[in-house]
Protein backbone atom coordinates (compact mmCIF):
# COMPACT_ATOMS: atom_id res chain seq x y z
CA UNK A 1 0.00 0.00 0.00
CA UNK A 2 2.71 2.49 0.86
CA UNK A 3 4.44 1.81 -2.57
CA UNK A 4 1.17 2.23 -4.62
CA UNK A 5 0.83 5.19 -2.24
CA UNK A 6 4.31 6.69 -2.99
CA UNK A 7 4.03 5.90 -7.06
CA UNK A 8 1.00 8.17 -6.95
CA UNK A 9 2.97 10.73 -5.29
CA UNK A 10 5.48 10.71 -7.40
CA UNK A 11 3.17 10.85 -10.30
CA UNK A 12 1.46 13.90 -9.05
CA UNK A 13 4.46 15.97 -8.98
CA UNK A 14 5.98 14.86 -12.34
CA UNK A 15 2.04 15.91 -13.61
CA UNK A 16 2.61 19.12 -11.33
CA UNK A 17 5.69 19.49 -13.24
CA UNK A 18 4.75 19.47 -16.38
CA UNK A 19 1.66 21.53 -15.77
CA UNK A 20 3.96 24.42 -14.11
CA UNK A 21 5.64 24.22 -17.07
CA UNK A 22 2.68 24.58 -19.94
CA UNK A 23 1.18 27.46 -17.54
CA UNK A 24 4.14 29.47 -18.05
CA UNK A 25 5.21 29.03 -21.73
CA UNK A 26 2.09 25.92 -23.05
CA UNK A 27 3.28 23.10 -25.15
CA UNK A 28 6.56 24.22 -25.44
CA UNK A 29 7.33 25.40 -21.97
CA UNK A 30 6.18 22.14 -20.78
CA UNK A 31 8.17 20.16 -23.09
CA UNK A 32 11.65 22.44 -21.83
CA UNK A 33 10.34 21.60 -18.18
CA UNK A 34 10.74 18.05 -19.03
CA UNK A 35 13.99 18.42 -20.32
CA UNK A 36 15.21 20.49 -17.27
CA UNK A 37 13.23 17.37 -15.38
CA UNK A 38 15.64 15.10 -17.17
CA UNK A 39 18.75 17.16 -17.01
CA UNK A 40 18.48 17.56 -13.08
CA UNK A 41 17.64 14.00 -12.12
CA UNK A 42 20.25 12.66 -14.60
CA UNK A 43 23.14 14.85 -12.24
CA UNK A 44 21.33 13.87 -8.95
CA UNK A 45 21.16 10.25 -9.82
CA UNK A 46 24.88 10.22 -10.21
CA UNK A 47 26.04 12.68 -7.28
CA UNK A 48 22.92 13.02 -4.99
CA UNK A 49 25.05 11.40 -2.30
CA UNK A 50 28.52 12.86 -2.74
CA UNK A 51 26.71 15.69 -2.44
CA UNK A 52 24.55 15.45 0.87
CA UNK A 53 27.57 13.42 2.71
CA UNK A 54 29.45 16.68 1.53
CA UNK A 55 26.73 19.40 3.09
CA UNK A 56 27.15 17.20 6.34
CA UNK A 57 31.03 17.22 6.48
CA UNK A 58 30.75 13.51 6.56
CA UNK A 59 33.99 11.34 6.62
CA UNK A 60 33.97 7.48 5.62
CA UNK A 61 35.14 5.09 9.00
CA UNK A 62 36.24 1.14 8.25
CA UNK A 63 37.01 -1.49 11.02
CA UNK A 64 39.98 -0.15 11.85
CA UNK A 65 39.40 3.69 13.10
CA UNK A 66 35.38 2.63 14.06
CA UNK A 67 35.68 -1.13 14.57
CA UNK A 68 32.55 -1.31 16.26
CA UNK A 69 29.98 1.00 14.29
CA UNK A 70 31.06 -0.75 11.41
CA UNK A 71 30.63 -3.98 13.07
CA UNK A 72 27.11 -3.13 13.85
CA UNK A 73 26.82 -1.65 10.36
CA UNK A 74 28.24 -4.85 8.40
CA UNK A 75 26.30 -7.79 10.62
CA UNK A 76 23.13 -5.87 10.25
CA UNK A 77 23.52 -5.68 6.17
CA UNK A 78 24.46 -9.04 6.20
CA UNK A 79 21.04 -9.79 8.39
CA UNK A 80 19.03 -7.98 5.69
CA UNK A 81 21.00 -9.47 2.26
CA UNK A 82 22.56 -6.36 1.70
CA UNK A 83 25.68 -5.39 0.27
CA UNK A 84 27.90 -3.58 2.74
CA UNK A 85 27.65 0.42 2.39
CA UNK A 86 30.11 2.60 2.81
CA UNK A 87 29.74 3.80 6.37
CA UNK A 88 30.21 7.71 7.25
CA UNK A 89 30.50 9.43 10.24
CA UNK A 90 29.19 13.05 11.34
CA UNK A 91 31.05 15.08 13.59
CA UNK A 92 28.28 16.55 15.13
CA UNK A 93 26.67 16.81 18.53
CA UNK A 94 22.76 15.73 17.46
CA UNK A 95 22.01 12.09 17.49
CA UNK A 96 20.84 11.22 13.82
CA UNK A 97 21.55 9.36 10.95
CA UNK A 98 21.01 9.35 7.47
CA UNK A 99 21.29 6.89 4.48
CA UNK A 100 21.56 8.00 0.99
CA UNK A 101 22.68 6.30 -2.48
CA UNK A 102 21.00 5.67 -6.03
CA UNK A 103 21.28 1.71 -5.18
CA UNK A 104 21.79 -1.36 -2.72
CA UNK A 105 25.01 -1.70 -4.58
CA UNK A 106 26.30 2.26 -4.41
CA UNK A 107 24.42 3.35 -0.72
CA UNK A 108 26.00 4.58 2.26
CA UNK A 109 24.89 5.12 6.06
CA UNK A 110 25.84 7.94 8.07
CA UNK A 111 25.62 8.08 11.84
CA UNK A 112 26.51 11.15 13.84
CA UNK A 113 28.84 11.50 16.70
CA UNK A 114 26.21 12.33 18.95
CA UNK A 115 24.04 8.94 18.22
CA UNK A 116 26.92 6.82 18.92
CA UNK A 117 27.52 9.07 22.47
CA UNK A 118 24.03 9.12 23.38
CA UNK A 119 22.53 5.74 22.75
CA UNK A 120 22.95 2.44 23.47
CA UNK A 121 24.84 -0.65 21.41
CA UNK A 122 21.35 -2.17 20.52
CA UNK A 123 19.79 1.63 19.91
CA UNK A 124 22.58 2.63 17.36
CA UNK A 125 21.79 -0.96 15.78
CA UNK A 126 18.31 -0.65 15.83
CA UNK A 127 18.57 2.90 13.80
CA UNK A 128 21.13 1.07 11.34
CA UNK A 129 18.87 -1.07 10.84
CA UNK A 130 16.27 1.39 9.47
CA UNK A 131 18.57 3.76 7.19
CA UNK A 132 19.21 0.01 5.83
CA UNK A 133 15.98 -0.47 5.38
CA UNK A 134 15.37 2.54 3.10
CA UNK A 135 18.33 1.32 1.15
CA UNK A 136 16.81 -1.98 0.66
CA UNK A 137 13.35 -0.33 -0.48
CA UNK A 138 15.43 2.00 -2.66
CA UNK A 139 14.29 5.29 -0.72
CA UNK A 140 17.23 7.06 -1.33
CA UNK A 141 16.41 7.34 -4.71
CA UNK A 142 12.87 8.18 -4.73
CA UNK A 143 13.49 11.18 -2.15
CA UNK A 144 16.04 12.06 -4.25
CA UNK A 145 14.00 12.16 -7.86
CA UNK A 146 11.08 13.81 -5.09
CA UNK A 147 13.40 16.47 -4.09
CA UNK A 148 14.85 17.35 -7.37
CA UNK A 149 11.61 17.82 -9.06
CA UNK A 150 10.21 20.48 -5.88
CA UNK A 151 13.15 22.16 -6.38
CA UNK A 152 12.76 22.20 -10.18
CA UNK A 153 9.17 23.42 -9.99
CA UNK A 154 9.65 26.23 -7.44
CA UNK A 155 12.99 27.34 -10.08
CA UNK A 156 10.03 27.53 -12.74
CA UNK A 157 7.64 29.32 -10.07
CA UNK A 158 10.75 32.00 -10.23
CA UNK A 159 10.65 32.01 -14.24
CA UNK A 160 6.53 32.72 -14.65
CA UNK A 161 7.86 35.49 -11.68
CA UNK A 162 9.46 37.35 -14.52
CA UNK A 163 7.83 36.12 -17.84
CA UNK A 164 4.60 36.97 -15.98
CA UNK A 165 4.02 40.38 -17.91
CA UNK A 166 5.39 39.08 -21.25
CA UNK A 167 3.06 38.62 -24.03
CA UNK A 168 4.88 36.29 -25.78
CA UNK A 169 4.79 33.45 -23.15
CA UNK A 170 2.18 31.63 -24.58
CA UNK A 171 -0.01 31.37 -21.27
CA UNK A 172 -3.63 30.73 -22.05
CA UNK A 173 -4.69 31.23 -18.61
CA UNK A 174 -3.18 34.92 -18.15
CA UNK A 175 -2.63 36.25 -14.97
CA UNK A 176 -4.14 33.28 -13.10
CA UNK A 177 -1.64 30.77 -14.92
CA UNK A 178 1.38 32.65 -13.74
CA UNK A 179 0.04 33.30 -9.90
CA UNK A 180 -0.48 29.16 -10.19
CA UNK A 181 2.78 28.87 -11.31
CA UNK A 182 4.84 31.10 -9.22
CA UNK A 183 2.97 30.06 -5.69
CA UNK A 184 0.30 27.33 -5.46
CA UNK A 185 2.47 24.86 -7.55
CA UNK A 186 5.35 25.03 -5.36
CA UNK A 187 3.83 25.05 -2.45
CA UNK A 188 1.99 21.89 -3.79
CA UNK A 189 5.42 20.18 -4.43
CA UNK A 190 6.51 20.73 -1.24
CA UNK A 191 2.96 18.79 -0.09
CA UNK A 192 3.87 16.01 -2.00
CA UNK A 193 7.41 15.87 -0.92
CA UNK A 194 6.43 16.04 2.69
CA UNK A 195 4.31 13.43 2.27
CA UNK A 196 6.59 11.20 0.47
CA UNK A 197 8.63 11.08 3.30
CA UNK A 198 6.09 10.58 5.93
CA UNK A 199 4.76 7.43 3.68
CA UNK A 200 7.94 5.95 3.49
CA UNK A 201 9.17 6.20 7.60
CA UNK A 202 6.60 4.04 8.71
CA UNK A 203 7.39 1.58 6.35
CA UNK A 204 11.58 2.13 7.47
CA UNK A 205 10.26 1.68 10.84
CA UNK A 206 8.63 -1.53 10.44
CA UNK A 207 11.33 -3.15 8.16
CA UNK A 208 14.24 -2.30 10.29
CA UNK A 209 13.01 -3.47 13.42
CA UNK A 210 12.75 -6.78 11.44
CA UNK A 211 16.29 -6.61 10.37
CA UNK A 212 17.66 -5.74 14.45
CA UNK A 213 14.88 -8.39 15.93
CA UNK A 214 13.17 -5.95 18.29
CA UNK A 215 10.97 -2.98 17.72
CA UNK A 216 11.13 -1.91 21.04
CA UNK A 217 15.12 -0.80 20.69
CA UNK A 218 13.90 1.62 17.64
CA UNK A 219 11.21 3.08 19.89
CA UNK A 220 13.70 4.05 22.57
CA UNK A 221 15.76 5.53 19.75
CA UNK A 222 13.24 7.51 18.33
CA UNK A 223 12.37 8.86 21.63
CA UNK A 224 16.13 9.56 22.28
CA UNK A 225 16.94 11.23 18.85
CA UNK A 226 14.02 13.28 18.79
CA UNK A 227 14.35 14.74 22.38
CA UNK A 228 18.12 15.52 21.51
CA UNK A 229 17.26 17.24 18.66
CA UNK A 230 15.21 19.67 20.08
CA UNK A 231 17.74 20.72 22.40
CA UNK A 232 20.74 20.34 20.15
CA UNK A 233 21.00 22.41 16.98
CA UNK A 234 21.98 20.93 13.62
CA UNK A 235 23.97 23.96 11.82
CA UNK A 236 24.30 22.14 8.71
CA UNK A 237 20.85 20.71 8.22
CA UNK A 238 19.33 24.36 9.01
CA UNK A 239 21.82 25.66 6.50
CA UNK A 240 20.38 23.49 4.01
CA UNK A 241 16.51 22.50 4.84
CA UNK A 242 16.06 20.70 1.30
CA UNK A 243 18.00 17.52 3.23
CA UNK A 244 15.82 17.43 6.33
CA UNK A 245 13.70 14.58 4.94
CA UNK A 246 17.16 12.28 4.54
CA UNK A 247 17.54 11.79 8.31
CA UNK A 248 15.44 9.52 10.97
CA UNK A 249 14.16 12.73 12.77
CA UNK A 250 14.09 16.33 11.37
CA UNK A 251 16.59 17.70 12.42
CA UNK A 252 15.35 21.39 11.89
CA UNK A 253 13.92 22.78 14.67
CA UNK A 254 10.06 23.32 15.42
CA UNK A 255 8.70 20.49 12.84
CA UNK A 256 6.95 18.12 14.22
CA UNK A 257 3.89 17.99 13.44
CA UNK A 258 2.28 14.79 11.52
CA UNK A 259 0.49 16.93 9.09
CA UNK A 260 1.05 18.14 5.67
CA UNK A 261 3.64 20.41 6.63
CA UNK A 262 5.93 17.91 8.41
CA UNK A 263 8.52 16.18 6.08
CA UNK A 264 8.50 12.85 8.80
CA UNK A 265 5.24 11.64 10.90
CA UNK A 266 5.16 12.25 14.41
CA UNK A 267 7.29 10.29 17.04
CA UNK A 268 4.69 9.44 18.99
CA UNK A 269 2.69 7.74 16.51
CA UNK A 270 5.47 6.07 15.33
CA UNK A 271 6.84 4.78 19.15
CA UNK A 272 3.57 3.78 19.35
CA UNK A 273 3.19 1.84 15.77
CA UNK A 274 6.50 -0.11 16.85
CA UNK A 275 4.98 -1.18 20.05
CA UNK A 276 1.97 -2.31 18.57
CA UNK A 277 4.37 -4.16 16.29
CA UNK A 278 6.42 -5.50 19.70
CA UNK A 279 3.37 -6.77 20.94
CA UNK A 280 2.01 -8.73 17.84
CA UNK A 281 5.83 -10.81 17.95
CA UNK A 282 5.23 -11.40 21.19
CA UNK A 283 1.56 -12.61 20.90
CA UNK A 284 2.98 -14.65 17.80
CA UNK A 285 5.58 -16.62 19.85
CA UNK A 286 3.59 -17.23 22.60
CA UNK A 287 0.54 -18.56 20.57
CA UNK A 288 4.01 -21.07 18.82
CA UNK A 289 5.00 -22.40 21.82
CA UNK A 290 1.54 -22.99 23.06
CA UNK A 291 1.08 -24.87 20.17
CA UNK A 292 4.13 -26.98 19.87
CA UNK A 293 3.44 -27.65 23.84
CA UNK A 294 -0.25 -29.03 22.98
CA UNK A 295 0.47 -31.00 19.90
CA UNK A 296 1.01 -34.67 21.06
CA UNK A 297 4.44 -36.82 20.38
CA UNK A 298 3.79 -39.32 18.36
CA UNK A 299 5.32 -42.93 18.06
CA UNK A 300 7.77 -43.85 15.60
CA UNK A 301 6.94 -46.53 13.60
CA UNK A 302 8.03 -50.20 13.76
CA UNK A 303 11.53 -51.12 11.99
CA UNK A 304 11.36 -52.33 8.45
CA UNK A 305 14.53 -54.61 9.52
CA UNK A 306 14.20 -58.58 9.60
CA UNK A 307 13.99 -59.01 13.69
CA UNK A 308 10.67 -56.78 13.55
CA UNK A 309 12.53 -55.17 16.70
CA UNK A 310 10.25 -51.51 17.39
CA UNK A 311 12.46 -48.33 17.65
CA UNK A 312 12.60 -46.22 20.31
CA UNK A 313 10.60 -43.27 20.25
CA UNK A 314 11.90 -39.72 19.70
CA UNK A 315 12.52 -37.30 22.42
CA UNK A 316 10.23 -34.00 22.58
CA UNK A 317 12.08 -31.54 20.03
CA UNK A 318 13.39 -28.69 21.99
CA UNK A 319 11.34 -25.26 21.76
CA UNK A 320 13.30 -22.71 19.40
CA UNK A 321 15.90 -20.70 21.27
CA UNK A 322 15.58 -16.91 20.90
CA UNK A 323 17.54 -15.76 17.82
CA UNK A 324 20.81 -14.18 18.91
CA UNK A 325 21.81 -10.57 17.92
CA UNK A 326 22.81 -9.68 14.76
CA UNK A 327 26.23 -8.88 16.29
CA UNK A 328 26.90 -11.50 18.35
CA UNK A 329 26.76 -10.02 21.74
CA UNK A 330 24.23 -10.23 24.49
CA UNK A 331 22.49 -7.24 25.37
CA UNK A 332 22.50 -7.60 28.95
CA UNK A 333 26.30 -8.02 28.70
CA UNK A 334 28.70 -4.75 29.22
CA UNK A 335 30.14 -3.09 26.37
CA UNK A 336 33.65 -4.62 25.66
CA UNK A 337 34.91 -1.29 24.34
CA UNK A 338 33.35 2.44 24.01
CA UNK A 339 34.66 2.69 20.30
CA UNK A 340 35.87 5.94 19.07
CA UNK A 341 33.11 7.99 19.59
CA UNK A 342 33.51 7.94 23.57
Amino acid sequence: MNTLRTAMLLAAMTALFMGVGYLIGGSGGMVIALLIAAGTNLFSYWNADKMVLSMNRAVEVDEKNAPEYYAIVQALAKQAGLPMPKTYLIDNPQPNAFATGRNPENAAVAASTGLLQRLSHEEVAAVMAHELAHVQHRDTLTMTIVATLAGAISMLGNFAFFLGGSRENNNSFGFVGVLVAMIVAPFAAMIVQMAVSRTREYEADRRGAEICGNPLWLASALNKIARGAEQIPNEDAERNPAMAHLFIINPLHGERMDNLFSTHPSTENRIAALQEMASEMGRASSANRREASARPIQPEEESAGPWGKRTEPAPPAEPPQPKPNPWGRNPTAPRRSKGPWS
